[in-house]
């Protein structure tokens, strides 16, 4: 079951829809209703085709049975209430939390025994109602996962085989969280992206990049984080993710910035924030992870569209 079929999750239940898996998924609003009323638009650069997975607008509509697992692929700001939406609707499942940051598995943890985390390397757009896409050919993305904190276990196993079967590269691992400490070390710069464009380029957007990541390396270090290497990393990622267009249309900017494009609400404070937050904790200042927190969720919550700053401007926020 997935809970939040935007861009991941729609992904995610889609892929293995298509291998022959039982999948359901749990979406509300006019995505939700877009779903339910004419199926999931799922378009990629080699296909473009309306799939009709059971959707359901809560938890409490579906039937659980023993054997169900639970994909999380909310932003990051939702995932209290989903969990407790969660917790009352299916009682004790293994809930994948299929999301960017760190914080979300700890919340999780309140409610659930089996807390899976999942590191996602997939590029997807949710842009408008009832449509999904996902722009990497033959691999659609990677999603290692494992139990949070450490280990793995047999839904580890069997969720990864099922990926496998349906166009991912996953593997179980049990030190999952290091994965996706590294992978929080690369959504810095997606609030940089989310206020100037996603185009933006430059010496100044490219020192506030810099900025963001040698705060959160020295938290880190202060907080006794040991993310995966870079060599790890890039060794994991390879050539999987082939990135192309879908038609004509240019692929746009990651998760935040098509957070700002729909005027919704942004993960930033999961992200940048969880800088902050550490920083605080360990007594290592992150001033710049601090201010681009602040100016993201202001500029989310005044209707801003992306693109919104100069690299220059943003600098002399970051870097006074």
């Amino acid at each position: 079951m997935i809970l939040g079929a935007g861009g991941i999750g729609g992904t995610i239940g889609a892929r293995p829809h298509q291998s022959g898996h039982d999948v359901a998924m749990v979406a509300r609003g006019a995505h939700g209703e877009a779903l339910r009323e004419h199926g999931l638009v799922f378009e990629t650069p080699e296909e473009w085709v309306t799939l009709s997975i059971p959707t359901y607008p809560h938890a409490r509509d579906l039937t659980w049975r023993d054997d169900d697992v639970i994909v999380l692929a909310t932003k990051s700001q939702d995932t209290e209430a989903a969990a407790r939406d969660l917790f009352l609707a299916a009682g004790q499942v293994p809930v994948v939390a299929a999301q960017n940051g760190v914080a979300n598995e700890r919340s999780l943890a309140r409610w659930f025994d089996a807390v899976h985390g999942m590191c996602v390397m997939m590029p997807t757009a949710h842009l408008q109602p009832g449509v999904v896409q996902a722009h990497s050919v033959a691999t659609t993305g990677i999603l290692d996962l494992g139990r949070s904190p450490v280990g793995t276990d047999a839904v580890d196993e069997e969720l990864a085989t099922a990926l496998r079967a349906s166009r991912f590269e996953s593997e179980a691992r049990p030190d999952i969280m290091r994965w996706k400490y590294r992978k929080l070390l690369s959504n810095l710069g997606n609030a940089v992206q989310a206020l100037c464009g996603a185009e933006a380029a430059g010496d100044d957007v490219l020192l506030c990049l810099e900025l963001l990541d040698a705060e959160a390396r020295s938290v880190f270090a202060a907080a006794d984080i040991a993310p995966v290497t870079e060599e790890e990393d890039d060794a994991r990622r390879g050539d999987h993710l082939q990135l192309r267009t879908i038609g004509d249309e240019p692929r746009g900017g990651g998760s935040t910035w098509q957070s700002l494009t729909r005027g919704s609400g942004v993960e930033t404070d999961f992200l940048n924030g969880e800088i902050a937050l550490l920083g605080r904790l360990h007594g290592v200042p992150a001033p710049a992870n601090s201010r681009i927190q602040s100016l993201t969720a202001r500029a989310a919550a005044r209707g801003a569209p992306p693109g919104s700053m100069s690299g220059t401007d943003l600098l002399s926020v970051l870097r006074p």
